[in-house]
Protein backbone atom coordinates (compact mmCIF):
# COMPACT_ATOMS: atom_id res chain seq x y z
CA UNK A 1 0.00 0.00 0.00
CA UNK A 2 3.18 1.98 0.06
CA UNK A 3 4.55 4.66 -2.85
CA UNK A 4 5.52 2.40 -5.89
CA UNK A 5 9.28 2.37 -6.46
CA UNK A 6 9.35 1.01 -10.19
CA UNK A 7 11.77 -0.58 -11.29
CA UNK A 8 13.58 -1.32 -8.14
CA UNK A 9 17.54 -2.53 -8.29
CA UNK A 10 16.37 -5.70 -6.53
CA UNK A 11 13.65 -6.75 -9.57
CA UNK A 12 16.13 -5.89 -12.42
CA UNK A 13 19.16 -8.00 -10.21
CA UNK A 14 16.64 -10.96 -10.24
CA UNK A 15 15.54 -10.59 -13.74
CA UNK A 16 19.28 -9.92 -15.06
CA UNK A 17 20.39 -13.21 -12.88
CA UNK A 18 17.59 -15.22 -14.51
CA UNK A 19 18.10 -14.23 -18.10
CA UNK A 20 22.40 -14.45 -17.52
CA UNK A 21 21.25 -18.41 -16.38
CA UNK A 22 19.06 -18.82 -19.28
CA UNK A 23 21.41 -17.91 -21.72
CA UNK A 24 24.78 -18.61 -20.32
CA UNK A 25 25.65 -15.06 -20.67
CA UNK A 26 26.75 -12.47 -17.29
CA UNK A 27 23.98 -10.08 -15.98
CA UNK A 28 25.84 -7.03 -17.24
CA UNK A 29 24.86 -8.19 -20.48
CA UNK A 30 21.26 -8.37 -19.85
CA UNK A 31 19.06 -5.58 -21.17
CA UNK A 32 15.91 -4.46 -19.72
CA UNK A 33 12.43 -2.96 -21.82
CA UNK A 34 10.34 -0.68 -19.41
CA UNK A 35 6.93 -1.02 -20.44
CA UNK A 36 4.85 1.19 -18.22
CA UNK A 37 1.28 0.89 -18.18
CA UNK A 38 -1.18 3.63 -18.16
CA UNK A 39 -4.04 5.78 -17.11
CA UNK A 40 -6.56 7.94 -18.64
CA UNK A 41 -7.60 10.70 -16.29
CA UNK A 42 -10.34 12.78 -18.39
CA UNK A 43 -11.57 10.68 -22.05
CA UNK A 44 -13.57 7.73 -21.12
CA UNK A 45 -15.50 6.31 -24.07
CA UNK A 46 -14.37 8.75 -26.75
CA UNK A 47 -11.63 7.37 -28.32
CA UNK A 48 -13.37 5.45 -30.50
CA UNK A 49 -15.18 8.34 -31.86
CA UNK A 50 -12.40 10.16 -32.67
CA UNK A 51 -12.38 12.35 -29.28
CA UNK A 52 -9.97 14.48 -27.48
CA UNK A 53 -8.23 12.01 -24.62
CA UNK A 54 -5.86 12.89 -21.18
CA UNK A 55 -3.26 9.78 -20.59
CA UNK A 56 -0.39 9.59 -18.46
CA UNK A 57 2.05 6.44 -17.65
CA UNK A 58 2.51 5.38 -14.41
CA UNK A 59 5.24 3.92 -12.28
CA UNK A 60 4.39 0.45 -13.07
CA UNK A 61 3.80 -1.84 -15.29
CA UNK A 62 6.14 -4.79 -17.48
CA UNK A 63 9.87 -5.53 -17.38
CA UNK A 64 11.22 -7.32 -20.24
CA UNK A 65 14.80 -8.62 -19.59
CA UNK A 66 16.71 -9.89 -22.47
CA UNK A 67 19.57 -11.07 -24.47
CA UNK A 68 19.69 -11.48 -28.14
CA UNK A 69 20.33 -14.89 -28.63
CA UNK A 70 23.05 -14.66 -31.15
CA UNK A 71 21.06 -16.38 -33.92
CA UNK A 72 17.50 -16.20 -35.30
CA UNK A 73 16.00 -17.98 -32.17
CA UNK A 74 13.87 -16.48 -30.20
CA UNK A 75 13.51 -18.13 -26.20
CA UNK A 76 11.43 -16.62 -23.68
CA UNK A 77 9.98 -17.57 -20.31
CA UNK A 78 6.96 -15.63 -18.24
CA UNK A 79 7.52 -14.79 -14.00
CA UNK A 80 3.78 -15.01 -13.46
CA UNK A 81 2.88 -18.18 -16.80
CA UNK A 82 4.37 -21.48 -16.90
CA UNK A 83 5.76 -22.62 -20.43
CA UNK A 84 8.18 -21.49 -22.77
CA UNK A 85 7.77 -19.95 -26.56
CA UNK A 86 10.40 -20.76 -28.76
CA UNK A 87 10.20 -19.45 -32.57
CA UNK A 88 12.85 -17.72 -35.04
CA UNK A 89 13.00 -14.51 -36.60
CA UNK A 90 13.50 -16.28 -39.76
CA UNK A 91 9.83 -17.72 -39.78
CA UNK A 92 6.93 -15.56 -41.50
CA UNK A 93 4.53 -14.92 -38.91
CA UNK A 94 0.66 -14.38 -40.06
CA UNK A 95 -2.30 -12.93 -38.89
CA UNK A 96 -4.60 -14.92 -36.78
CA UNK A 97 -7.44 -15.58 -39.28
CA UNK A 98 -4.19 -17.20 -41.76
CA UNK A 99 -4.43 -19.56 -38.45
CA UNK A 100 -8.48 -20.45 -39.08
CA UNK A 101 -7.41 -21.34 -42.88
CA UNK A 102 -4.48 -23.51 -41.88
CA UNK A 103 -5.77 -25.19 -38.24
CA UNK A 104 -3.44 -23.33 -35.68
CA UNK A 105 -6.49 -21.28 -34.45
CA UNK A 106 -9.67 -22.72 -33.31
CA UNK A 107 -12.89 -21.17 -34.28
CA UNK A 108 -13.44 -18.97 -31.59
CA UNK A 109 -10.09 -17.28 -32.05
CA UNK A 110 -8.10 -18.95 -29.47
CA UNK A 111 -4.85 -20.32 -30.40
CA UNK A 112 -4.44 -24.08 -30.02
CA UNK A 113 -2.21 -24.61 -27.15
CA UNK A 114 0.06 -26.91 -28.92
CA UNK A 115 0.95 -23.99 -30.89
CA UNK A 116 2.69 -21.74 -28.23
CA UNK A 117 2.06 -20.23 -24.87
CA UNK A 118 -0.55 -18.11 -24.69
CA UNK A 119 0.83 -15.20 -23.10
CA UNK A 120 3.46 -15.37 -26.26
CA UNK A 121 1.12 -14.08 -29.07
CA UNK A 122 2.06 -10.67 -28.50
CA UNK A 123 5.74 -11.51 -29.20
CA UNK A 124 4.76 -13.28 -32.44
CA UNK A 125 2.56 -10.51 -33.06
CA UNK A 126 5.57 -8.11 -32.43
CA UNK A 127 7.55 -9.91 -34.96
CA UNK A 128 4.33 -10.31 -37.25
CA UNK A 129 3.96 -6.14 -37.40
CA UNK A 130 7.63 -5.76 -38.20
CA UNK A 131 8.07 -7.81 -41.36
CA UNK A 132 4.85 -6.69 -42.58
CA UNK A 133 6.92 -3.54 -43.18
CA UNK A 134 9.21 -4.93 -45.07
CA UNK A 135 12.22 -5.61 -42.21
CA UNK A 136 14.27 -8.42 -42.13
CA UNK A 137 15.31 -9.87 -38.01
CA UNK A 138 18.50 -11.68 -38.05
CA UNK A 139 19.08 -11.82 -34.38
CA UNK A 140 16.52 -13.39 -31.99
CA UNK A 141 15.84 -12.92 -27.87
CA UNK A 142 16.04 -14.72 -25.05
CA UNK A 143 13.95 -13.37 -22.08
CA UNK A 144 12.11 -13.42 -19.45
CA UNK A 145 9.06 -11.14 -19.43
CA UNK A 146 7.02 -10.05 -15.72
CA UNK A 147 4.43 -7.74 -14.73
CA UNK A 148 4.55 -5.75 -11.18
CA UNK A 149 3.56 -8.49 -8.74
CA UNK A 150 -0.05 -9.20 -7.41
CA UNK A 151 -1.42 -6.26 -9.71
CA UNK A 152 -4.59 -6.76 -11.27
CA UNK A 153 -3.46 -4.64 -14.62
CA UNK A 154 -7.28 -4.98 -16.19
CA UNK A 155 -8.02 -1.48 -17.21
CA UNK A 156 -4.23 -0.12 -17.49
CA UNK A 157 -3.59 -1.48 -21.04
CA UNK A 158 -1.38 -4.03 -20.25
CA UNK A 159 -1.60 -5.49 -23.35
CA UNK A 160 -0.25 -2.43 -25.23
CA UNK A 161 2.46 -2.41 -22.98
CA UNK A 162 3.37 -6.46 -23.63
CA UNK A 163 3.33 -5.28 -27.25
CA UNK A 164 5.31 -2.15 -26.72
CA UNK A 165 7.58 -4.56 -24.82
CA UNK A 166 8.20 -7.16 -27.39
CA UNK A 167 8.72 -4.56 -30.18
CA UNK A 168 11.52 -2.62 -28.58
CA UNK A 169 13.51 -6.01 -27.68
CA UNK A 170 13.75 -7.09 -31.15
CA UNK A 171 14.73 -3.70 -32.65
CA UNK A 172 17.32 -3.56 -30.10
CA UNK A 173 18.81 -6.41 -30.54
CA UNK A 174 18.59 -5.90 -34.30
CA UNK A 175 19.88 -2.15 -34.19
CA UNK A 176 17.01 -0.96 -35.62
CA UNK A 177 16.58 2.66 -35.29
CA UNK A 178 12.16 3.23 -34.70
CA UNK A 179 11.02 6.02 -33.64
CA UNK A 180 7.56 6.35 -31.18
CA UNK A 181 5.50 7.11 -34.18
CA UNK A 182 6.31 4.28 -36.01
CA UNK A 183 5.74 1.83 -33.13
CA UNK A 184 2.71 3.20 -32.28
CA UNK A 185 1.79 1.95 -35.71
CA UNK A 186 3.61 -1.50 -35.70
CA UNK A 187 1.66 -1.98 -32.10
CA UNK A 188 -1.56 -1.41 -33.41
CA UNK A 189 -0.59 -3.41 -35.82
CA UNK A 190 0.06 -6.61 -33.40
CA UNK A 191 -3.36 -5.64 -31.89
CA UNK A 192 -5.69 -4.94 -35.08
CA UNK A 193 -4.09 -7.55 -37.24
CA UNK A 194 -2.50 -10.08 -35.81
CA UNK A 195 -4.61 -10.43 -32.83
CA UNK A 196 -7.88 -9.14 -34.80
CA UNK A 197 -8.62 -6.76 -32.06
CA UNK A 198 -10.33 -3.49 -32.52
CA UNK A 199 -8.57 -1.48 -30.35
CA UNK A 200 -7.59 2.40 -31.26
CA UNK A 201 -4.48 3.54 -30.89
CA UNK A 202 -4.61 5.75 -27.23
CA UNK A 203 -3.03 3.05 -25.19
CA UNK A 204 0.22 2.68 -27.42
CA UNK A 205 0.35 6.11 -27.61
CA UNK A 206 0.12 7.00 -23.76
CA UNK A 207 2.87 4.30 -23.64
CA UNK A 208 5.39 5.13 -25.84
CA UNK A 209 5.13 9.34 -25.54
CA UNK A 210 4.45 9.91 -21.79
CA UNK A 211 7.16 11.52 -19.77
CA UNK A 212 7.25 12.10 -15.78
CA UNK A 213 4.95 14.83 -14.45
CA UNK A 214 2.82 15.44 -17.67
CA UNK A 215 -0.70 14.72 -18.91
CA UNK A 216 -0.23 13.55 -22.33
CA UNK A 217 -3.34 15.19 -24.49
CA UNK A 218 -4.47 13.33 -27.82
CA UNK A 219 -6.73 14.13 -30.37
CA UNK A 220 -7.60 10.50 -31.74
CA UNK A 221 -9.07 11.98 -34.83
CA UNK A 222 -6.27 13.74 -36.31
CA UNK A 223 -3.29 11.70 -33.90
CA UNK A 224 -1.80 14.51 -32.92
CA UNK A 225 -0.74 15.26 -29.50
CA UNK A 226 1.17 16.96 -26.99
CA UNK A 227 2.68 16.46 -23.28
CA UNK A 228 1.52 19.30 -21.02
CA UNK A 229 3.38 20.27 -17.37
CA UNK A 230 1.47 21.40 -14.67
CA UNK A 231 3.15 25.02 -14.28
CA UNK A 232 2.28 25.84 -10.38
CA UNK A 233 2.35 22.61 -8.50
CA UNK A 234 4.85 24.17 -5.70
CA UNK A 235 5.57 23.42 -2.42
CA UNK A 236 2.84 24.83 0.42
CA UNK A 237 -0.58 26.44 -0.45
CA UNK A 238 -0.88 29.13 -3.02
CA UNK A 239 -3.95 30.87 -4.27
CA UNK A 240 -5.46 27.42 -4.13
CA UNK A 241 -3.25 25.30 -5.91
CA UNK A 242 -2.32 22.08 -3.81
CA UNK A 243 1.62 21.55 -3.82
CA UNK A 244 1.59 17.52 -5.01
CA UNK A 245 -0.56 14.27 -6.02
CA UNK A 246 -0.24 10.99 -6.19
CA UNK A 247 -1.81 8.09 -7.81
CA UNK A 248 -4.38 5.67 -6.40
CA UNK A 249 -5.07 2.58 -7.92
CA UNK A 250 -7.66 0.46 -6.15
CA UNK A 251 -8.28 -3.16 -7.31
CA UNK A 252 -11.72 -4.17 -7.34
CA UNK A 253 -11.21 -8.14 -7.14
CA UNK A 254 -13.10 -8.38 -10.44
CA UNK A 255 -11.26 -10.73 -12.99
CA UNK A 256 -14.02 -10.98 -15.92
CA UNK A 257 -17.39 -8.63 -15.88
CA UNK A 258 -20.08 -9.98 -14.62
CA UNK A 259 -21.82 -10.23 -17.77
CA UNK A 260 -20.84 -12.82 -20.54
CA UNK A 261 -21.06 -9.66 -23.26
CA UNK A 262 -20.65 -6.07 -21.77
CA UNK A 263 -21.99 -3.91 -24.56
CA UNK A 264 -18.91 -2.70 -25.20
CA UNK A 265 -19.49 -3.12 -28.83
CA UNK A 266 -22.76 -2.12 -28.74
CA UNK A 267 -22.04 0.66 -27.58
CA UNK A 268 -19.58 2.07 -29.74
CA UNK A 269 -22.59 1.24 -32.48
CA UNK A 270 -24.89 3.18 -30.07
CA UNK A 271 -22.70 6.22 -30.83
CA UNK A 272 -22.00 5.66 -34.22
CA UNK A 273 -26.11 5.65 -34.88
CA UNK A 274 -26.15 8.90 -32.58
CA UNK A 275 -23.95 10.60 -34.80
CA UNK A 276 -25.88 9.21 -38.58
CA UNK A 277 -29.10 10.23 -36.92
CA UNK A 278 -27.64 14.02 -36.00
CA UNK A 279 -25.73 14.32 -39.36
CA UNK A 280 -28.78 13.20 -41.24
CA UNK A 281 -30.35 16.14 -39.34
CA UNK A 282 -27.95 18.40 -40.32
CA UNK A 283 -28.12 18.02 -44.16
CA UNK A 284 -24.74 15.59 -43.32
CA UNK A 285 -25.62 12.06 -44.31
CA UNK A 286 -22.40 11.66 -46.66
CA UNK A 287 -20.30 12.35 -43.80
CA UNK A 288 -18.37 8.89 -41.93
CA UNK A 289 -20.69 8.47 -38.83
CA UNK A 290 -18.62 9.61 -35.70
CA UNK A 291 -19.56 11.77 -33.04
CA UNK A 292 -16.69 13.74 -33.47
CA UNK A 293 -18.01 15.24 -37.45
CA UNK A 294 -20.60 16.00 -35.47
CA UNK A 295 -20.67 20.07 -34.33
CA UNK A 296 -21.59 20.54 -30.90
CA UNK A 297 -23.76 23.33 -32.08
CA UNK A 298 -25.22 21.04 -34.15
CA UNK A 299 -26.05 18.42 -31.52
CA UNK A 300 -27.54 21.33 -28.97
CA UNK A 301 -30.03 21.99 -32.40
CA UNK A 302 -30.80 18.33 -32.90
CA UNK A 303 -30.21 16.08 -29.39
CA UNK A 304 -34.10 15.74 -29.11
CA UNK A 305 -34.20 13.60 -32.36
CA UNK A 306 -32.27 11.05 -30.75
CA UNK A 307 -33.83 8.65 -28.92
CA UNK A 308 -33.48 7.65 -25.30
CA UNK A 309 -30.55 5.71 -25.39
CA UNK A 310 -28.71 7.16 -28.28
CA UNK A 311 -29.20 10.69 -26.20
CA UNK A 312 -27.30 9.43 -23.46
CA UNK A 313 -24.25 7.86 -25.08
CA UNK A 314 -24.04 11.64 -27.24
CA UNK A 315 -24.33 13.24 -24.26
CA UNK A 316 -21.52 11.85 -22.86
CA UNK A 317 -19.53 12.17 -25.70
CA UNK A 318 -20.04 15.98 -25.60
CA UNK A 319 -20.25 16.59 -22.18
CA UNK A 320 -16.78 14.06 -21.89
CA UNK A 321 -15.05 16.48 -24.84
CA UNK A 322 -16.14 19.88 -22.52
CA UNK A 323 -14.03 17.73 -19.52
CA UNK A 324 -11.03 16.91 -21.31
CA UNK A 325 -10.75 20.78 -22.52
CA UNK A 326 -11.54 21.94 -18.72
CA UNK A 327 -9.23 19.43 -17.40
CA UNK A 328 -6.44 20.35 -19.76
CA UNK A 329 -6.70 24.09 -18.77
CA UNK A 330 -6.71 22.77 -14.54
CA UNK A 331 -3.73 20.73 -15.06
CA UNK A 332 -1.80 23.40 -16.70
CA UNK A 333 -2.63 25.95 -14.11
CA UNK A 334 -2.42 23.36 -11.40
CA UNK A 335 -5.72 23.79 -10.18
CA UNK A 336 -5.99 19.75 -8.96
CA UNK A 337 -9.28 20.50 -6.79
CA UNK A 338 -11.25 21.80 -10.32
CA UNK A 339 -9.18 18.10 -12.48
CA UNK A 340 -10.02 16.08 -10.03
CA UNK A 341 -14.60 17.35 -10.21
CA UNK A 342 -13.91 16.92 -13.19
CA UNK A 343 -12.42 13.38 -13.46
CA UNK A 344 -15.27 12.46 -11.11
CA UNK A 345 -18.31 13.85 -13.04
CA UNK A 346 -16.44 11.96 -15.96
CA UNK A 347 -16.48 8.93 -13.98
CA UNK A 348 -20.59 9.82 -13.32
CA UNK A 349 -21.69 10.23 -16.88
CA UNK A 350 -19.38 7.06 -17.89
CA UNK A 351 -22.36 5.31 -15.02
CA UNK A 352 -25.97 7.25 -15.95
CA UNK A 353 -25.31 8.35 -19.87
CA UNK A 354 -22.68 5.67 -21.11
CA UNK A 355 -24.10 3.20 -18.97
CA UNK A 356 -21.21 0.87 -17.81
CA UNK A 357 -19.82 -0.45 -14.69
CA UNK A 358 -21.11 -2.95 -11.99
CA UNK A 359 -22.10 -2.84 -8.09
CA UNK A 360 -18.18 -3.25 -7.07
CA UNK A 361 -16.60 -0.98 -9.00
CA UNK A 362 -19.22 1.78 -8.43
CA UNK A 363 -18.72 0.79 -4.48
CA UNK A 364 -15.08 1.20 -5.28
CA UNK A 365 -15.59 4.51 -6.77
CA UNK A 366 -17.80 5.90 -4.07
CA UNK A 367 -15.41 4.89 -1.60
CA UNK A 368 -12.56 6.79 -3.32
CA UNK A 369 -14.53 9.46 -3.50
CA UNK A 370 -15.37 9.44 0.14
CA UNK A 371 -11.54 8.64 0.79
CA UNK A 372 -9.39 11.94 2.66
CA UNK A 373 -7.43 14.05 -0.45
CA UNK A 374 -9.05 12.79 -3.01
CA UNK A 375 -9.15 14.97 -5.86
CA UNK A 376 -11.47 12.64 -7.93
CA UNK A 377 -11.98 9.08 -9.07
CA UNK A 378 -13.31 7.17 -12.12
CA UNK A 379 -13.23 3.70 -13.02
CA UNK A 380 -10.07 3.00 -14.92
CA UNK A 381 -10.54 1.36 -18.45
CA UNK A 382 -13.62 0.30 -20.01
CA UNK A 383 -15.18 -0.21 -16.24
CA UNK A 384 -16.55 -3.79 -15.75
CA UNK A 385 -14.02 -4.93 -14.43
CA UNK A 386 -10.41 -4.48 -12.79
CA UNK A 387 -9.91 -1.42 -10.76
CA UNK A 388 -10.29 2.71 -10.05
CA UNK A 389 -8.19 5.25 -9.90
CA UNK A 390 -8.27 8.57 -8.20
CA UNK A 391 -6.11 11.83 -7.56
CA UNK A 392 -4.87 12.53 -4.16
CA UNK A 393 -3.54 15.23 -2.60
CA UNK A 394 0.43 13.73 -1.53
CA UNK A 395 0.31 14.24 2.06
CA UNK A 396 -3.36 12.10 2.28
CA UNK A 397 -2.33 9.02 0.00
CA UNK A 398 -1.32 6.31 2.73
CA UNK A 399 -4.30 7.76 4.77
CA UNK A 400 -7.03 7.75 1.75
CA UNK A 401 -5.41 3.99 0.68
CA UNK A 402 -5.71 2.59 4.57
CA UNK A 403 -9.83 4.02 4.27
CA UNK A 404 -10.68 2.63 0.93
CA UNK A 405 -9.02 -0.99 1.25
CA UNK A 406 -11.64 -0.88 4.54
CA UNK A 407 -14.32 0.50 3.54
CA UNK A 408 -14.29 -1.89 0.26
CA UNK A 409 -13.72 -5.09 2.46
CA UNK A 410 -17.05 -3.60 3.98
CA UNK A 411 -19.06 -3.39 1.05
CA UNK A 412 -17.71 -6.51 -0.80
CA UNK A 413 -15.88 -8.97 1.38
CA UNK A 414 -15.85 -11.90 -1.42
CA UNK A 415 -14.29 -9.84 -3.75
CA UNK A 416 -12.14 -8.03 -1.47
CA UNK A 417 -10.84 -11.49 0.35
CA UNK A 418 -8.98 -12.22 -3.19
CA UNK A 419 -7.08 -9.54 -3.48
CA UNK A 420 -3.71 -9.82 -2.21
CA UNK A 421 -3.60 -7.15 1.02
CA UNK A 422 -0.26 -5.41 -0.69
CA UNK A 423 -2.09 -4.93 -4.01
CA UNK A 424 -5.64 -3.84 -2.82
CA UNK A 425 -4.61 -0.11 -3.05
CA UNK A 426 -1.94 1.08 -4.52
CA UNK A 427 -0.19 4.43 -4.01
CA UNK A 428 1.85 5.47 -7.86
CA UNK A 429 3.21 8.31 -9.33
CA UNK A 430 3.10 9.83 -12.98
CA UNK A 431 6.29 7.93 -14.75
CA UNK A 432 8.05 7.84 -17.99
CA UNK A 433 7.34 5.91 -21.02
CA UNK A 434 8.76 2.70 -22.38
CA UNK A 435 12.32 2.65 -22.62
CA UNK A 436 15.61 0.00 -23.01
CA UNK A 437 18.04 0.37 -20.20
CA UNK A 438 21.74 -1.53 -19.89
CA UNK A 439 22.49 -1.28 -23.52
Amino acid sequence: MGACSWPSEAELKELRDMVAEMSGRTPQEVRVVVSPYRICPLGAHVDHQGGAVSAMAINLGLLLAFVPSGNPEVVLRSAQFEGELRFRVDETQHPKNYGKENGTVNSNGSVKPEQECGWGRYARGALYALQSKGNVLNQGIIGLISGSMGLDSSGLSSSAAVGIAYLLALENANDMSVSPTENIEYDRLIENEYLGLSNGILDQSAILLSRRGCLTFMDCKTKEHKLIRPQNLQVGYINGVHKSYKILLASSGLKQALTSNSGYNRRVAECREAARVLLNASGRPDVDPILSNVEPHVYEVHKDKLEPVLARRAEHYFSETMRVMKGLEAWTSGRLDEFGRLITASGRSSIENYECGCKPLIDLYEALLRAPGVYGARFSGAGFRGCCLAFVDAEHASEAASFVKTEYSKLQPELASKIAPEAAVLICESGEGARVIGD
